[in-house]
This record gives structure tokens, sequence and C-alpha cells, in this order.
């Protein structure tokens, strides 16, 4: 189980940086290429189609990290910091859907030999689009209030 404070004692963990608005653009701009290509792989390759699924969700999420000035290269980590610290934003069903998606794609990806049921997958991608519309509602009305709360409190966990 991770923690925030754990995850920012990590090499690759949560890191501030600076914001970038237009970086935070490029990320959303992924989650919707990947939305694009889960839609074409979903008749074709479930395996594709969930990863693409959940990389459509945590792109999306991952603009919001950039919009603030967090870095975080483990996805179990950028999910934790969306669970303790933009749950003024995100409800705790959008947590459950990524971390879903999360969950699916691991196992599309890493165990062959495990079926994942069509009613999960089907419940992951037709959720993604909302997710990814939910992030970009937060990227146009989160302000630097905000950043600076949500980076206080990031600051406070490290001690």
């Amino acid at each position: 189980m991770v923690s925030l404070k754990w995850c920012c004692g990590q090499n690759g963990g949560i890191k501030l940086i600076e914001p970038n608005d237009n970086l935070a653009k490029s990320y959303l701009k992924m989650a919707e290429d990947s939305l694009g290509t889960m839609n074409r792989e979903r008749k074709y390759n479930q395996t594709f189609a969930i990863s693409a699924c959940y990389y459509s969700m945590y792109y999306s999420l991952y603009a919001i990290c950039v919009k603030i000035g967090v870095k975080c290269e483990i996805h179990s980590c950028t999910i934790e910091f969306m669970k303790k610290l933009l749950n003024n934003f995100y409800l705790e069903e959008d947590f459950k859907i990524i971390k879903k998606a999360f969950d699916l794609r691991n196992i599309a990806q890493y165990y062959a030999d495990k079926i994942i049921l069509k009613k999960d997958s089907d419940y992951i991608m037709e959720t993604a689009p909302l997710f990814i519309d939910k992030s970009r509602e937060i990227l146009a009305k989160i302000n630097e209030i905000d950043i600076r709360e949500i980076k206080g409190k990031l600051e406070d966990l490290k001690k």
C-alpha cells in the first residue's frame, strides 16, 4: 500500500516542479489520443483497448499534476496524490474508476493467464470519456490559491 509520504521519498516519486500549462495541454492531448486508440482497438484487441483506456484517464490526471507543478513517475503514487490531495476536485467514485482501470491494465498486460470480465472492461471504457471531461473541467477551474494549498499540504507531508 503506497502512502504520499512514501511516494515523496522514492526515486521517480512525487516531486515539486515548475507548473507548466503547455505541458498540461500536451498531456490532455495524449489523453484524447489514447481515448481514440481505445475506441479503435475495442473490437480487435482487448489488451490494447484496456491499456489505452487506462492511459487516457492517467494522462488527463497527469495534465492536472503538471499544471499544479507536480511530477511523478510512479503511477500508483500519482493516483494516491489524486485521492488525497485532489479530493476537492475528484470524487471517491472517480478514484475508484481510475484505480479499476489501473488494476485491469496491469492484469491485461502482465497476466496473460487471467481473465478480465467484459462487464469490467466495458465499465472502464464507458467511464473514461467522463473522467477526461472532468479532468478538463478541473484544468479550467483550478487556480493559484488551489495550487498553493495543494503544494502546501504536499510540503507538510515531506516533513
